[in-house]
């Protein structure tokens, strides 16, 4: 049975500043990046930006960059007469998928009529490699910061191992990874990263944390993406046609908890990507399986993460993906294509909102890298702590 609101809300407009290596958008301040990318998606959607009644964030003061978004400043900045509706998704980038989804709910329920999700980052004062260096000493970080875990891919590195000792997974299945991701990117213009990259140059990349190279981390970028959700009948009557938003869920089970940051979780949780009770929820709202999926935006901060959400998406098999991604799976020929925008790892790093750039895209027919006939999207946040959230987008007929 699929869920009730199921297609009930959709995207009508995105927007996204240019992309910049951490630390070149100055002397642009974030508000004016946030300021761009939210009326590029007005224009998008044919609104003006007095339209605008409602604001859906994500994030949390302990990833340091919940202070930019502020909704008063966006209100006074953008000429935003009220708001009905604003609330924050807590966690890090594990909840950009689900802040589309508390949009919709935000609709659903009367609260507001068009509903702007915004993300913007400008890494000056914090780099996000560094987050963990830089907490204050608690009992957690006591733990961590003396094992020289002192950044998100140091702490995804245990995972990593952890997956490669119980499945056999090999570094050349974080390579295809890695080789996709560019390969997606070599005729995207806004891309940080077009190289072609090869097998030879992965293994030469220096190791920063054993067994992730560099070539394995994200990109360190700076850049702003919004994008608006409406109710798909107000969406009938503006500008593009209607992206629907399927189904969203978001949370995690408590054996996952802190993720990565707490290192606590049971053997079943600690080599995947915490998202299996979420991608199961998912589904069932929907009201379809991962056979039906024609193309996923899979969160990719780190490589081995791709393989294990494609593991606790159904995919393929727990323990299976690294075999999966090295049989050529994941590439615009494979059975399910991954990112084709290049995610973080290639593009930018806008802590998860590109891949919803990226889905809208997709669903509209206009993505640079466009899979045929693609009729439903997969979008991922996470992983990271508690909540990691997920996304399924239908193209409207």
């Amino acid at each position: 049975m699929t869920w009730e609101h199921c297609d009930k809300t959709a995207i009508v407009g995105v927007g996204a500043t240019p992309y910049y290596v951490r630390g070149q958008s100055w002397p642009r301040t974030i508000n004016e990046m946030i300021g761009e990318a939210i009326l590029g998606a007005c224009a998008d959607a044919g609104l003006s930006v007095r339209d605008i009644d409602g604001f859906a964030y994500y994030g949390g003061a302990k990833a340091g960059y919940l202070d930019t978004m502020d909704t008063a400043s966006i209100m006074e900045m953008l000429g935003i007469p009220e708001v009905t509706f604003t609330a924050t998704l807590t966690g890090g980038g594990g909840g950009s998928a689900g802040a589309i989804g508390l949009a919709s709910a935000a609709i659903i329920a009367g609260d507001a009529k068009y509903v702007v999700t915004v993300m913007s980052l400008q890494q000056r004062a914090q780099r996000l490699g560094t987050v963990f260096a830089a907490l204050k000493p608690d009992p957690e970080n006591s733990f961590l910061q003396p094992s020289g875990l002192v950044g998100p891919g140091h702490l995804m590195s245990v995972l990593a191992r952890r997956h490669m000792h119980l499945y056999g997974t090999r570094r050349e299945a974080f390579a295809e990874v890695a080789i996709n991701s560019r390969l997606n990117t070599m005729n995207r213009p806004k891309a940080i990263r077009r190289t072609p990259l090869t097998l030879e140059e992965y293994f030469a990349s220096p190791m920063l944390a054993d067994p992730l190279c560099r070539l394995d981390f994200c990109l360190e970028t700076d850049g702003a993406v919004a994008v608006i959700t409406t109710s798909t009948e107000r969406a009938r009557d503006l500008k593009q046609k209607p992206v629907l938003v399927s189904a969203a869920t978001h949370g995690g089970r408590a054996e996952w908890g802190r993720a990565f940051a707490w290192m606590g979780m049971s053997d079943e949780y600690f080599a995947s990507s915490g998202h299996k009770d979420v991608a199961n929820r998912l589904y069932a709202k929907a009201g379809v399986k991962p056979s039906d999926i024609d193309v996923a935006l899979l969160y990719d901060h780190f490589t081995p993460m791709v393989i294990m959400q494609l593991e606790d998406y159904g995919f393929c098999g727990k323990g299976e993906g690294g075999a999966f991604v090295e049989s050529g799976a994941i590439r615009m020929s494979g059975s399910i294509p991954v990112n084709p925008h290049g995610g973080q790892l290639s593009e930018a790093y806008i802590i998860g909102m590109t891949h919803i750039l990226e889905g809208v895209e997709q669903m509209r027919g206009t993505a640079i890298n466009q899979v045929a006939d693609a009729e439903l999207a997969l979008v991922t946040g996470g992983p990271a702590s508690i909540p990691v959230s997920g996304l399924i987008l239908r193209r409207s007929a």
